[in-house]
């Protein structure tokens, strides 16, 4: 019998590999997230509006950070996939250090502006080599854990955030945090090898050629007849105008609505970041690969269900008088909040062939980020602002729930994606 020229990578290299891309993606989300811990001492040291905030935190990161991922994402179908996140590592976590040197508005939003183009380059090509490391009966639970640097990176950046400005100072905070990521980059390059394309379950007995890369125009007409495409990316975009949106502007209802200090805020909204962050997101990848693989419809009915039942616990989370209960209660919407990530984003990966994805998975979160950032940041503040006049240090909350409404528009989308999966599906 003749071996393949190319052998499958050990058990043990594969859970090395997506270990330390689940490390590169905390970083991508604690740079990311670090600034809504340390909104309020911003706030207070520059002068800032929550409008301002909120387009800092929003516009200002995703204009980039979602533009440039479809060209990065196109290299990386043709190019070392490996090279690209170490560059995009270096560069983001660079621009986070240069927050800590802002004198105003203007600088800051500059320097989140590089936070988000290095950050362009960090989770496609992530997605694309997760999809060829493992096999397809393992590719949710395997993004799903990948997708644990999400609440991972949200709870040490508010954790490490809110106690580094409450000690020193927020620019402290975002030098340190950004020097730690540079020296994770050349560890992830040296360590790491771009699997073959296609996965290594596909590998035939003789090497075959690697397929042709694809154009940009032709992963656009590949995905773009595909209702299930629109549906699962504006879907998830909906939702993650709820997930970004209320995870950057919690930290503030905690401390003008609930009386809660920096250090307070941050013990507390750390542990439900990562205790309810983590449980979702493994029960989403569980749920999308037990019912998944009979139902295709699974991967959108899944999250469609947790964001509606998440949509009241946020409502008593947000209304009780006890703080151990509500910590407790805020758990569960925060698991369902981002219970959509395993299933949703396999399901994206199979809207076109394995020589695309990387692309493919780019324009889905062109269009996931750019609504879920850009809007969701900036329409909480917005309407913040909006309200202050009338409800004053309670506007936050009068927001949040004004916004929670897009889990029902998300749910919607995602219940008609499920029952178009099936015919779109590539596998």
């Amino acid at each position: 019998m003749t071996t393949p020229t190319t052998p499958a990578p050990s058990p043990r290299y594969r859970a090395y590999v997506l270990f330390i891309l689940v490390v590169v993606y905390t970083f991508n989300f604690l740079d990311r997230q670090i600034l809504g811990i340390l909104k309020e001492p911003i706030k207070a040291d520059l002068g800032l509006t929550d409008t301002q905030l909120g387009l800092m935190g929003g516009v200002a990161f995703a204009a980039l950070y979602t533009t440039l991922a479809v060209p990065i994402a196109w290299m990386a179908d043709r190019f070392s996939r490996t090279w690209i996140m170490t560059g995009a590592l270096t560069l983001w976590s660079g621009f986070t250090a240069l927050c800590g040197f802002a004198g105003g508005f203007w600088s800051l939003f500059l320097a989140r502006m590089g936070v988000g183009v290095g950050e362009a380059g960090g989770v496609a090509p992530a997605y694309s080599m997760i999809a060829d490391y493992f096999p397809k009966a393992q590719r949710a639970r395997a993004l799903a854990v990948y997708s644990f640097g999400i609440p991972i990176g949200t709870a040490l950046g508010v954790l490490f955030g809110g106690l580094i400005a409450a000690a020193i100072d927020w620019r402290t905070a975002f030098i340190v945090v950004g020097l730690a990521g540079v020296l994770i980059a050349p560890i992830f390059r040296l360590t790491v090898k771009d699997p073959r394309r296609g996965g290594y379950e596909d590998i035939p007995a003789v090497e075959a050629p690697a397929p042709k890369s694809p154009s940009l125009g032709e992963v656009v007409r590949t995905v773009a007849p595909k209702p299930s495409f629109w549906l699962l990316s504006f879907g998830a975009a909906c939702s993650s105008v709820c997930g970004y949106g209320v995870a950057f502007w919690l930290p503030s209802f905690f401390m003008r609505s609930l009386g809660l200090t920096l250090v307070e805020t941050s013990w507390f909204y750390s542990g439900v970041a990562f205790f309810g962050g983590v449980a979702g997101i493994w029960l989403g990848g569980w749920l999308g690969d037990r019912f998944g693989g009979k139902n295709k419809g699974a991967y959108a009915l899944v999250p469609a269900i947790c964001f509606l039942v998440a949509l009241p616990c946020f409502l008593l989370a947000m209304n009780v008088k006890s703080m151990l209960l509500s910590f407790l209660i805020f758990l569960i919407p925060t698991g369902l909040n981002l219970a959509w990530a395993g299933p949703v984003i396999t399901a994206a990966q199979h809207m076109a062939p394995a020589n695309m994805r990387s692309t493919a998975s780019a324009l889905f979160l062109l269009i996931n980020n750019l609504l879920g950032i850009a809007v969701g940041l900036w329409f909480f503040g917005f309407v913040s602002d909006l309200l202050a006049p009338r409800f004053g240090a309670e506007s936050m909350r009068y927001a949040i729930y004004f916004g929670l409404g897009f889990y029902v528009l998300s749910a919607t989308l995602l219940i008609l994606a499920s029952r178009r999966l099936r015919k779109d599906w590539v596998d």
